[in-house]
């Protein structure tokens, strides 16, 4: 089986490194605390959040884990947060009398659905929830929920709402000031409000902003690149595979250190060496299945390409050659014939904005590294 995962969370044996932020994030959790982890795309932060649920798990709590993101609208995510929430009982007629104890008032419909699985579960919706006012009740039932819950089963929660930005395209600031003030009060359930657009989690947190002061906070940062190459080296030979010298540390450095992106070379090369019949890998390997994806990501790349704006794919090429640093400077800007720096900067915040670009520090970075080999081999 292939050593390395990307796509999804990772398993506890493809985890790397993280052990100060896994322990923090499990303690803070149990401990009641409302923290906040902050991550770019690809950092691992779902997976890091898993295994800290887990891990909390493991000493006793109840867990909920709810992608914020994945809802269409403010009803939508009550429902789906109610639903995870009464799903830490897995007695159905248990549940069902949760939902009437502690819903009763907002007139909950309840009905029984097959899962993934084929096995029953409870699916809730709030039908009688139709103006703002009947929403903010709602809401209001549903955020007191995890209390009412801890209470009742005298265990502590822990809960991660991830992607958390999202809230602010639900009824305006109004969610924010609500959960707040219910999550404040509840001193046996664990919050963690993850999310990985960094400028609007860090603008949740500001002064002016109900959660300002609300927990601690957690930035994720890129593992070391020498845990990540030794990590892959290890795993290529625990399969029978025999890297080269330095062979984790390429594999590294081409994907950008951006887990997703190391842990997807990696997985692409261990197939193609796989195939092969091979016992060794060495960069040649690595290169050839580099070139393999490229190919097979020509049409997505050269429609993104397409898409974007002369000025913008002259920004990307240049935060690409240079690394991205230094775009604004009058030196650049003639090296690659790129016009005025206020055009470019405009430039650079579309590419940010479209998850094209991340800041990371004074740099532009491309957030998908493949797009970035695209970039420097196939356009001019």
């Amino acid at each position: 089986m292939n050593p390395f995962v990307y796509g999804e969370v990772v398993p506890a044996t493809s985890f790397v490194d993280r052990e100060a932020e896994l322990d923090r994030l499990t303690g803070d959790l149990l401990a009641g605390q409302k923290g906040f982890l902050i991550s770019p795309r690809r950092y691992g932060k779902s997976s890091l959040v898993v295994q800290a649920l887990r891990a909390a798990a493991k000493q006793g709590a109840l867990t909920v884990d709810v992608t914020v993101s994945s809802y269409s609208s403010y009803v939508s995510f009550l429902e789906g947060y109610a639903r995870a929430l009464l799903s830490v009982e897995t007695r159905v007629d248990k549940a069902r009398a949760w939902m009437r104890d502690m819903l009763g008032t907002v007139r909950p419909e309840v009905r029984l659905e097959p899962d993934d699985a084929g096995r029953a579960q409870l699916a809730v919706s709030f039908p009688s929830a139709r103006t703002e006012k009947d929403v903010s009740r709602l809401a209001q039932e549903v955020f007191a929920l995890p209390g009412r819950i801890a209470e009742a089963r005298k265990r502590k929660l822990a809960i991660a709402l991830d992607e958390f930005q999202a809230i602010n395209s639900f009824n305006g600031g109004s969610v924010e000031h609500a959960l707040r003030a219910a999550v404040q009060h509840q001193r046996q359930v664990g919050y963690v409000f993850s999310g990985s657009e960094p400028a609007l989690m860090e603008r949740m947190l500001g002064k002016s902003r109900p959660f300002y002061k609300a927990g601690p906070v957690m930035r994720l940062q890129k593992i070391p690149e020498d845990r990540f190459a030794d990590f892959l080296e290890a795993r290529f030979r625990s399969t029978g595979i025999k890297p080269v010298a330095e062979f984790g540390s390429a594999i590294v450095e081409l994907a950008g250190n951006l887990p997703y992106d190391v842990q997807r070379l990696a997985h692409e090369v261990w197939d193609d060496a796989r195939a092969a019949g091979r016992k060794t890998v060495n960069l040649d390997d690595l290169h050839l299945t580099l070139t393999r994806l490229l190919g097979e990501h020509e049409t997505l790349f050269e429609g993104l390409w397409q898409r974007l704006t002369l000025a913008q794919r002259a920004a990307l090429r240049a935060a690409v050659l240079q690394d991205g640093r230094e775009l604004l400077s009058s030196e650049t800007r003639s090296r690659h014939r790129l016009t005025g720096a206020s055009t470019v900067q405009a430039s650079l915040a579309a590419l940010v904005r479209e998850d094209i670009l991340t800041k990371e520090g004074p740099r532009y970075v491309v957030v998908d590294s493949l797009l970035r080999e695209w970039v420097a081999r196939r356009t001019f």
